[in-house]
């Protein structure tokens, strides 16, 4: 599976630090990939570079073992001396066109989404020559992650799938995308029924005492929420995922 193709089949996408206070970034990464974590994207602003590619080595190493992928949060030169497949930036960053420069090859690109109109770029971007590959939309709660961020709730996420499914009703392929702040156990069940078939976590797995069990009953709950979906709208899985993107 290619940089390109795995946003597509993705579900779970985490961010995390440096783990510099518990020393155990490796091993963490580790567990959550093997607990069915798709993405890993490194997001630390307190490190510098030379201690980012550092640690992106040993994330990029965790990966390949594991078949998944790993981000570079931002910074287009880190990312391209890494060799990063995934790379992820907001609306104040490096404009997309300026990052397919940069970057060699031809990795994933992911956007940050707060707005509607927002979100209504994305779309159109997924679809101009340079080619986002996915976007988020959040932070759907308020979260430490993101301070000063304000919460956009559930309905950025219900545009979202609808302003999707409409354009992939259009064109017969679909955008991947994530809903993303302060979705945990508690509340992922909500998000799936806005419309959402990804999310993108921080804490629900960087503070669980066992990143590998987190992981695993995130996606556990994920799908059971989904195929709750499914059931509900009385259709076959892909008809439902074609609404949904």
């Amino acid at each position: 599976m290619t940089a390109l193709e795995l946003p597509d089949a993705a579900r779970l996408y985490l961010c995390t630090d440096a783990r510099k206070e518990r020393g155990d970034f490796a091993d963490f990464v580790d567990a959550a990939f093997a607990g069915g974590v798709d993405i890993i994207q490194l997001r630390d602003k307190t490190i510098e570079a030379a201690e980012e590619l550092d640690l992106l080595e040993v994330l990029r190493e965790a990966a390949g073992r594991h078949g998944r992928l790993w981000a570079v949060n931002d910074r287009a030169d880190i990312a391209a001396l890494s060799g990063a497949p995934v790379f992820h930036i907001g609306q104040k960053d490096l404009p997309l066109r300026s990052a397919r420069q940069v970057l060699p090859g031809s990795p994933a690109i992911g956007l940050s989404t707060h707005s509607p109109d927002q979100v209504d770029a994305a779309i159109a971007a997924a679809r101009a020559p340079e080619g986002l590959n996915y976007f988020c939309v959040g932070p759907v709660w308020a979260t430490p992650t993101k301070p000063g961020r304000a919460a956009v709730g559930l309905d950025l996420v219900r545009y979202a799938a609808g302003a999707v499914r409409s354009t992939s009703a259009e064109s017969g392929r679909g955008l991947p995308w994530f809903a993303i702040g302060g979705i945990d156990l508690t509340n992922v069940e909500q998000v799936v029924a806005a419309g959402a078939e990804r999310i993108v976590v921080v804490r629900a797995i960087t503070e669980a005492p066992d990143p590998a069990a987190a992981a695993a009953e995130l996606i556990a709950v994920l799908d059971a929420a989904t195929a709750g979906a499914v059931g509900a709208a009385g259709k076959t899985p892909g008809a439902v995922k074609a609404q949904a993107r």
